[in-house]
């Protein structure tokens, strides 16, 4: 296998093509994804939906790379702005895959209530592929309460309700409040994990300043929409 073509490129990764089943994810700068490597063999061996972890055959892997499954299908947020899936099996999915993950034990830490938190689970790290919905980057993964996850996952997808850049807040803004509705099951988005949640993005690096500025009044819809 070698390198072949840059297929796409994300804030911190490119993904290049290996051959037609395998992809390499390489991180720029000296991010080492052995860690990631490590979460995403435990949860497969868990039954997770997330790219299979591949050979790295004869390519030049570096510690900044991931071999993986090369996936097809949209994303879940091209989905979601094509009209192919609905607002409301939008926040299906994303709460599904949420309660799946939170569902597994923790693989390092000693409390039992920890779990494996993805930390950035959003649509744009779903892809529908053909065997169903996979989760992706697993850069940000972490362990500790589920519901900080939650409260994650809603303050992303609120930022860019209140971003007046984005041209269908209106829809994330429903997609925001079928999601929270959807959670409510699984203990909500309670105030203190809100506050952490905030505390993690605003010193996310990934994040503009743009972005960051944006985060008292996600944090406010959040808050709004699970009272």
């Amino acid at each position: 296998m070698h390198i072949g073509p840059l297929l796409g490129s994300g804030r911190t990764a490119d993904v290049y093509a290996l051959d037609d089943s395998w992809v390499l994810r390489r991180y720029r700068g000296d991010t080492d994804a052995t860690a990631e490597l490590a979460v995403m063999s435990y949860l497969s061996a868990h039954g997770y939906p997330l790219p299979r972890i591949g050979p790295p055959g004869d390519a030049e892997v570096l510690p900044q790379d991931l071999v993986i499954q090369r996936l097809t299908g949209p994303t879940l947020a091209e989905a979601l702005l094509a009209g192919t899936v609905t607002m409301a099996e939008g926040a299906d999915v994303l709460a599904r895959l949420l309660r799946e993950l939170h569902a597994i034990p923790p693989r390092i830490s000693q409390d039992p209530t920890d779990r494996i938190l993805h930390l950035d689970l959003h649509p744009e790290n779903v892809v529908l592929a053909p065997q169903g919905a996979v989760v992706i980057d697993w850069t940000t993964a972490a362990e500790g309460p589920p519901a900080l996850d939650r409260a994650v996952s809603s303050l992303i997808l609120a930022q860019i309700a209140v971003d007046p850049e984005f041209p269908a807040v209106a829809n994330v803004r429903a997609l925001l409040a079928t999601f929270l509705e959807r959670l409510a099951d699984d203990g909500g988005v309670p105030g203190d994990a809100l506050v952490r949640a905030k505390a993690l993005r605003a010193v996310n690096p990934g994040l503009s300043d743009r972005e960051k500025g944006l985060l008292d009044e996600a944090a406010a819809l959040v808050t709004t929409l699970t009272h």
